[in-house]
């Protein structure tokens, strides 16, 4: 089976986020991750950040202890997700989602007081097949930039993987 590889560079999302300290330590917390950058900003200094740095894969997680309705920019996708609908199509015929490779390029630190924006886009849909199996990969890639500067800050890439 031939998959529609059309959604290849459509947008995905476009998100913003403020950094706070309550939601950096918590998560630095959650992976049992005690170096005090991440809690005292009296430490952070030292180690050369202007406030608390965040853990390295906290922008996964960061749209949920940062994001406000409000100060959202225009859905790109205009409510029709291009991996949702690829997902959901492929799951009417059965089989399982599973999470794939993450990949996180980081430009400089994520720090208290960055005000980052994000624009996702799909970069790549394809096919294997293992063990009889047909495996569908849809990769997704966001930047997050610092609101201020547009610079980049970090780059996630993400697989997403339908296994029938």
């Amino acid at each position: 089976m031939a998959v529609d590889t059309s959604v290849i560079g459509k947008p995905t999302s476009a998100n913003r986020v403020r950094i706070e300290r309550g939601p950096v330590s918590f998560f630095a917390s959650a992976l049992k991750d005690h170096n005090p950058v991440y809690s005292d900003p009296s430490a952070a200094k030292v180690a050369g950040f202007d406030d608390l740095p965040a853990p390295p894969t906290f922008s996964f997680a960061m749209l949920h202890m940062g994001k406000v309705g409000q100060e959202q920019p225009p859905d790109p996708t205009k409510g029709t997700h291009p991996m949702n609908e690829v997902m959901g199509n492929l799951m009417k015929e059965g089989g399982i989602v599973l999470h794939g490779e993450q990949d996180f390029v980081f430009h400089r630190p994520i720090v208290v007081g960055d005000v980052l924006v994000s624009e996702g886009v799909i970069k790549d849909l394809y096919e294997k097949e293992s063990k009889g199996k047909v495996m569908t990969f849809i990769v997704m890639q966001t930047v997050w930039k610092d609101e201020k500067s547009g610079e980049p800050v970090v780059t996630e890439t993400f697989n997403l993987i339908h296994r029938k």
